[in-house]
């Protein structure tokens, strides 16, 4: 669709109050799935990380990378294996681990945002304590809780115009490698940067009323509703766990997160720069109005 200049300058007018909202705040995008792996959302979604920045708006990428780990694992002959959808991390696996999120998926994507125009530097959770761990459970190995998180080198990436570029392994002062979920580190990430949104990209519209009819998608949940959305089944599967990630991310200060479908193009850019808004918007309580 060709837009004419006057349509596209209206479009650029109808941005400016959410743009005014962004600028100079913190925006943390947790990216993974389909839009991770599919090649023209990923060129997408940089090309919309870079033009969020270059507005003013202070974003930070953290980013997982589990299928990709498993195709590793494959090739080395490795079986991945998973206890409440959580992947035991034996420490070979730890390095793998490593090796796939803080060099090959990182560094491809800091590679794409400077392709795009950005400017951005990749970190792990390693990288100047960022996220500090200690075993979750016995039984998955190195599958890290988080303990604490140190945004200094965050902040001074920030604060130079760069784009952190984060990836989820988290460390000890022993020097142990942990396999940390992406949906908890971006939470925890967001509290400690006081962030004012934190979006976390899926494979699914959002919280849907009926998992099977996009139209009953549910566009604001405050956290007291949250509970009762679970109990119902509402919120089930592999949905809990994300939710659990954004009312934790709202209790600790996050002013709104997002939920939002990694597999429509410029889902960020809809979601933050428009009124319409495609995903579910969790917010503290009371009415926020629209997204």
């Amino acid at each position: 669709m060709e837009l004419s200049n006057a349509q596209r300058a209206q479009v650029l007018i109808h941005a400016l109050p959410y743009i005014q909202k962004y600028t100079g705040k913190i925006l943390v995008v947790k990216y993974g799935g389909n839009a991770m792996i599919n090649e023209e959302l990923k060129q997408a979604v940089m090309g919309d990380l870079v033009l969020l920045s270059l507005i003013g708006v202070k974003v930070v990428l953290v980013h997982g990378g589990g299928p990709e780990i498993s195709d590793l694992m494959r090739r080395m002959g490795k079986e991945s294996q998973f206890i409440d959808g959580l992947r035991v991390t034996d420490k070979e696996t730890a390095e793998l681990v490593q090796m796939v999120l803080a060099g090959k998926i990182n560094k491809s994507l800091v590679s794409l945002l400077q392709s795009k125009g950005g400017k951005a530097i990749g970190l792990s959770g390693m990288d100047g304590y960022l996220i500090q761990a200690k075993p979750l459970r016995a039984e998955l190995g190195y599958v890290g809780e988080i303990t604490q998180i140190n945004v200094e080198p965050v902040l001074d990436v920030l604060e130079k115009g760069y784009i952190p570029v984060i990836s989820t392994v988290g460390c000890d002062a022993e020097g142990n490698v942990y396999n940390i979920n992406a949906d908890t580190a971006a939470a925890r990430i967001a509290a400690a940067l006081k962030a004012e949104s934190l979006i976390s990209m899926t494979d699914t519209s959002g919280i849907l009323r009926d998992k099977d009819d996009p139209s009953t998608l549910i566009s604001q949940i405050t956290v007291s509703e949250a509970p009762q959305l679970m109990r119902e089944g509402i919120i089930s599967g592999g949905m809990i766990p994300k939710v659990d990630c954004c009312i934790e991310a709202i209790r600790r200060g996050v002013n709104r997160v997002f939920i939002i479908d990694g597999r429509i193009p410029h889902a960020i850019l809809i979601e933050t720069l428009t009124d319409e808004g495609i995903g579910t918007m969790f917010i503290q309580g009371g009415s926020y109005g629209q997204h």
